[in-house]
Order: structure tokens, then C-alpha cells, then sequence
């Protein structure tokens, strides 16, 4: 990749280097399989994923800007806007809302002050509802900033973690 677009997006060396390793993955007429990974590392690196940075990841893996756009508002786990440094989203599906994931979202909006895609007013935590995590057995599940899973939240877990990431 060129020089000047790389500067534009501001990604570094080792995101791209991680993105070609995603796309080595794929037959070269192939390679807009590696769409989620790519933006994966993009927000990594960026912290959420601007246009400019959404039609870097289209130009740099031959996609339209579209097909880019569409994976990257289907999944919770992309960040359209700027989030908070810690980005707790909740399944409230049905079998975790069965296990208690209903009023542990609601203890978490009112402990953080802040609803579903707002961030606190200090820019630490961002509050997002997310589908099924695949750990129904384990509810309520949070994940941590798209990386770390955490299930059987209740009050007093939630208390625990919002005190460690203050």
C-alpha cells in the first residue's frame, strides 16, 4: 500500500502487516473475506471505526465502500463513533433475560449514569445492548471492550468490575 493513504488513516505498519496476514487466509479473488478481521484491527488500533477509516479497509482489500459499511453497522461489535475506554455490552436476548441479564442492564444504566449507546460524561464507560453471545448457560454475560468475556453478572460482580476499571 501507498504511502499517503496509509498517513490519511493514520493506521501503522503492524495493523496493516496484521490485516495482510488475515487475508493471506483467502484465495487472492478472495480477500474481501477478511472484511470483519480488517476492521477488527482498524478499530484496535483507531478505537472505532470513522468513514475515512471504513473506505481505507474498502480501497485496501478491493470492496466497494458499501459492502464495507454494511458488515461494520450488522455487528455490535464495530464502533460507528467514539466509545469509552471501557465498552461493556450486554446480551439481553431471551434466555439471558430469562437468567436475570434484564435487570442486571438496568442496574448497570443506573450505576453508570448513562443508557444504551452513550458514554459516561467522563469517557470511561460506554454502554451498549448486544445479541447472543453464544454463553446463554452462563448469564448474564457482558463483553469488555469486544475481548473479554464475563458471565454470571450480578450486582455485586458488576459493583467489582466497575470499581476495577474506574
Amino acid at each position: 500500500m501507498n504511502a499517503p493513504a496509509v498517513a490519511i488513516i493514520g493506521l501503522s505498519p503492524e495493523s496493516l502487516a496484521k490485516i495482510d496476514k488475515a487475508v493471506a487466509k483467502y484465495p487472492p479473488q478472495e480477500k474481501q473475506s477478511a472484511v470483519m478481521a480488517a476492521l477488527t484491527v482498524a478499530q484496535d488500533e483507531k478505537g472505532w471505526l470513522s468513514t475515512e477509516t471504513m473506505d481505507f479497509v474498502a480501497q485496501y482489500l478491493d470492496m466497494p465502500p458499501v459492502a464495507v459499511y454494511e458488515v461494520a453497522t450488522f455487528y455490535t461489535m464495530y464502533d460507528l463513533k467514539p466509545v469509552g475506554r471501557h465498552k461493556l455490552t450486554i446480551c439481553t436476548n431471551l434466555p439471558c433475560a430469562l437468567q436475570g441479564a434484564t435487570n442486571a442492564a438496568e442496574y448497570l444504566k443506573q450505576k453508570l449514569g448513562i443508557g444504551f449507546g452513550e458514554t459516561t460524561p467522563d469517557g470511561r464507560f460506554t454502554l451498549k445492548e448486544g445479541e447472543c453471545m453464544g454463553a446463554c448457560g452462563d448469564a448474564p454475560v457482558l463483553i469488555r471492550n469486544n475481548k473479554q468475556m464475563l458471565c454470571a453478572m450480578s450486582n455485586e460482580k458488576i459493583d467489582k468490575l466497575i470499581g476495577e476499571l474506574k
